[in-house]
């Protein structure tokens, strides 16, 4: 079969594939696609899913090429997008290729035995959101201490990978600047003022209960799917989990 990769290491097949609803809208890309095609994964597509390198983050060595491999959009680069989009891609990928079930393992809070549940991927809904960002996907909030007027983005994979590229320079036991440059990855602007040196300054120095609210700001508004469960233990205690894209998430691919 004829392939070609277009201008964003994108492999363009002509392999069935789906719609998938993006959580934002589209609203953060220049492109404001709402949906994206997604292949279905192959069995090519398992040189990828068994590719783990322990010098390397799983969205180095399985996220990323599987998404450049499976987006069937040329105009739009995997990195670009928002956690929260990638999330509804990759459920959708293993949705349709091991079924819906998610099990965990938990413990149950009353006398610590374990005890498995599932969770049925395919029930995940839109987090229901209070604010909306303006037509260039940009928040605008005045910080509670400070009375900054800053505007905010949700983090893409590219500024997640960037963020871990650093933290993994940092020697054991030196704390990490990871809360500050998440922050850094997020504001925009600050009082009209877009230079990225003076938000790291701002940053450096800002009040904990600004860098509080920023964090839930975005965690209630931010577009993304709701992956907390409440799941009701043997015992009848109840036990809170959420769905995370660690090794658990993958594991059926190997």
């Amino acid at each position: 079969m004829e392939t070609n990769v277009n201008e964003y290491g994108q492999m363009n097949f002509n392999l069935p594939h789906d719609v998938v609803k993006l959580p934002s809208g589209g609203i953060f890309y220049q492109s404001k696609k709402k949906s994206v095609k997604v292949g279905y994964l192959t069995a090519a597509d398992e040189n990828i899913l068994v590719s783990m390198d322990s010098r390397k983050t799983i969205k180095e060595t399985i996220v990323l090429p599987l998404l450049r491999n499976k987006i069937y959009e040329p105009d739009l680069r995997p990195e670009d997008l928002t956690d929260g989009d990638i999330e509804a891609i990759l459920i959708f990928l293993r949705n349709t290729s091991f079924g819906p079930e998610y099990t965990f393992n938990l413990t149950d809070p009353a006398n610590g035995k374990t005890f498995e549940e599932k969770v049925l991927l395919e029930s995940l809904d839109i987090k229901k959101t209070k604010e909306k960002p303006d037509e260039n996907g940009f928040f605008s909030v005045t910080l509670p201490k400070s009375n900054v007027q800053v505007k905010l983005k949700p983090l893409t994979m590219r500024d997640s990978m960037e963020i871990e590229k650093i933290l993994e320079s940092y020697p054991a036991g030196r704390i990490s600047p990871i809360m500050t440059l998440r922050l850094n990855k997020m504001i925009v602007e600050i009082n009209g003022n877009q230079s990225r040196e003076e938000i790291s300054k701002f940053v450096e120095t800002m009040p904990i209960m600004d860098s509080k609210f920023i964090r839930n700001y975005m965690f209630e508004n931010e577009p993304r799917l709701d992956l907390n469960r409440e799941i009701i233990a043997p015992s009848g205690e109840k036990v809170n989990v959420t769905i995370a894209f660690g090794v658990e998430f993958f594991r059926p691919f190997f």
